[in-house]
């Protein structure tokens, strides 16, 4: 597997210098038949459960007006005034007048501050030029500038001066600067496979919002559509980025089979802990608007969606572990690779269960700030369906993620040592680990090995004396 030089010390001793680079050589052939004989009729199963399940487009709907669910035009703040808020009557004390409460006091400030009149021209859709008045309270959380881009939505039915509003804030320019840094900074450090990686995204991307998300709403299994999306997700992105090689097939298999076991248990305790998936405004209107939606199953669908994207760096770096192991010392079996595997993945455990815990936890923050304000018990709090949704989804993406660990080290050890005879008896310390019986590994000019030529899950020839390693 890797050609050695023997350098005797001044003690007598001799080291073995290693000189190669880059992956390990290349399983057998009758073991890519293997791999290949697993891959590819899953890949089919894919493309044909893509084809069958393909939506064709979002299905059309009335619009409701309700949250995200209503018809929206960009605008921009032409001219701000301060006016008092009593003027433009932005709010009312309550006919008691009792301040004592939270509502009273909001509007008492409201009454008796400055407030702001902001005049917005709409920029694009039919009424372009068109400009409105939007009033906005001193204690508001948004406050506007002039040239500020600004989202309007758009009520038809209203009356002429209701039927704009401004919902939002135009934020395409932050936004698309942030991106381009970001990929910009993968390009510079990752280089060709940093492009590959965000081409890989892009066809992710374009995976959810073509055909995961209108089969869905087009009533289409969650369950069945997150798998068959998650599956040409991994197979497009790890082959995209690592190469089409035994290596990276192996991470795909230790993928799937995490992937099978998030299933089944997101499956079982989702259903036994009786979690709808309607827990929030923008769940309910999903509901409304498409009662055929199991909310249940769209539940489970985003919990393997969500487990995929850290499952790929788990296998991806536990079988490139396991072939570095391998080729740092060709002697390793089986057993001593797995053991060897299995300490690096500890490590990459205890690191990715605290990532998932805390993103989780940072993005149900503020739902949390409310529990601690209303001084709930941890217990009422751990099993309300809001927190409850969160727990399950964490953890049981966290015990995939760790089966996903020996699994795939398991994998690695097998695929990468199997079917690899150990050097010739008598051989010199330049044979190549898995060459046939008193098959040297270069010729007597150190020539290029016979070694296995790159079939379509390996393909790497050795050279003799350097070590070198070149592509197929």
């Amino acid at each position: 597997m890797t050609s050695s030089q023997q350098t005797p010390d001044p003690h007598g001793h001799s080291h073995g210098h290693s000189h190669s680079h880059g992956p390990a050589a290349p399983v057998s052939q009758h073991l890519r038949k293997v791999i290949a004989a697993v891959l590819i009729p899953f890949a089919a199963a894919v493309v044909v459960g893509l084809a069958v399940l393909w939506p064709g487009g979002a299905p059309a709907h009335e619009r409701t007006g309700v949250g995200f669910d209503r018809q929206t035009q960009q605008g921009e703040v032409v001219k701000i005034e301060k006016v008092d808020c009593k003027d433009v009557n932005a709010a009312q004390v309550p006919p008691t007048g009792d301040t004592t409460t939270p509502e009273g006091r909001e509007a008492q400030r409201a009454q008796t501050g400055d407030c702001v009149k902001a005049t917005v021209e709409v920029k694009t859709g039919k009424d372009k030029g068109r400009r409105f008045v939007e009033v906005v309270q001193p204690d508001a959380p948004r406050q506007f500038h002039v040239k500020q881009g600004v989202v309007v939505a758009y009520a038809p039915d209203a009356p002429r001066d209701l039927q704009y509003s401004v919902t939002d804030v135009d934020r395409t320019v932050p936004m698309a600067v942030l991106a381009g840094i970001f990929a910009l900074a993968v390009i510079l450090v990752g280089r060709l496979r940093g492009l590959m990686a965000l081409v890989a995204l892009v066809i992710s991307f374009a995976v959810l919002t073509l055909f995961i998300l209108p089969a869905i709403l087009q009533g289409s299994n969650p369950l069945i559509v997150a798998i068959v999306g998650a599956s040409a997700i991994m197979l497009i992105a790890l082959y995209l980025c690592h190469g089409l090689t035994a290596r990276t097939s192996v991470a795909v298999l230790g993928t799937l089979i995490s992937l099978l076991l998030i299933g089944l248990l997101g499956s079982l305790f989702i259903g036994w802990a009786s979690l709808t998936g309607n827990t929030d405004d923008n769940t309910g209107l999903i509901h409304g608007l498409f009662p055929e939606i199991d909310m249940s199953g769209l539940l489970l669908a985003g919990v393997i969606i969500g487990s995929l994207g850290v499952l790929d760096d788990v296998t991806v770096t536990q079988t490139s572990a396991v072939w570095e192991l391998r080729q740092a010392d060709p002697t390793m079996g089986p057993r001593a690779l797995y053991r060897a595997g299995i300490r690096i993945g500890r490590d990459h455990i205890a690191s990715v269960v605290n990532t998932l815990v805390l993103a989780y936890a940072g993005a149900a923050l503020p739902l949390l700030l409310l529990f601690t304000i209303a001084e709930s018990s941890v217990g009422t709090v751990a099993t309300s369906e809001l927190v409850a949704e969160e727990i399950v989804r964490t953890l049981v993406g966290s015990i995939g993620l760790v089966a996903s660990v020996p699994v795939t080290t398991a994998l690695a050890a097998l695929v990468v040592s199997a079917d690899r005879p150990g050097s010739p008896e008598g051989a010199g310390p330049g044979a190549v680990a898995g060459a046939p019986s008193g098959e040297p590994s270069g010729g007597p000019s150190g020539g290029p090995s016979k070694a296995s030529s790159g079939g379509p899950f390996g393909g790497l020839r050795t050279r003799g004396g350097g070590g070198r390693r070149r592509k197929a």
